[in-house]
């Protein structure tokens, strides 16, 4: 089976971005990230509704990193520390050398390729060093622009599934791309 280890945390470079940890200094761009109606529309979660929750939720990210259930990075331009998005593995099943990617990326930074970018570092990441075999990405049918960027990082679209979720009192329909380790 695969072993999972990020007691030494990578940072990964691109041309443009730095992915590092996230830290206490990103809880404003956190905030910002959980707490918008509009970058949270695809996603099934409760809004952030404080300073606080986007805190307990970096401790909660911190702690599955800490215990090797996932892996989550701050995407930042080179030149500015300030987080920009984050983009991550969040359901890692070692035992199907699987796992599930996501992403978010503040409105200001949307529409200039820095997704695509950490996608694609992120991907060679868990092929080259995580040695995954596959990873999926699981989106709303609604949410275009993710499915344009899945399928232009070379995900290709598995299956689509009809009422699957039930958030906030309604069923809601997944989409799930994924990509092969070839």
């Amino acid at each position: 089976m695969l072993e999972i280890n990020f007691s030494v945390f990578p940072e990964l470079e691109t041309d443009r971005l730095k992915l590092r940890r996230a830290d206490v200094n990103d809880i404003n761009e956190l905030f910002a990230m959980r707490s918008d109606p509009d970058m949270m529309k695809y996603i099934p979660r409760p809004l952030a509704t404080d300073l606080e929750e986007a805190s307990t939720h970096l401790k909660i990210m911190d702690e599955k990193i800490t215990s090797n259930e996932m892996i989550n990075w701050a995407i930042t331009l080179k030149d500015d520390p300030k987080m920009i998005g984050t983009i991550g593995y969040y359901h890692i099943k070692p035992e199907h050398y699987r796992a599930e990617i996501g992403y978010m990326l503040l409105p200001d930074y949307q529409g200039k390729g820095y997704v695509t970018e950490a996608i694609t570092k992120v991907v060679n990441y868990a092929f080259t060093t995580m040695n995954l075999h596959s990873i999926e990405a699981v989106i709303d049918p609604e949410n275009v622009a993710s499915a344009k960027v899945l399928e232009k990082c070379n995900f290709i679209k598995e299956s689509y599934f009809k009422e699957n979720e039930f958030y906030n009192g309604q069923f809601l329909d997944t989409i799930i791309y994924s990509i092969l380790n070839k």
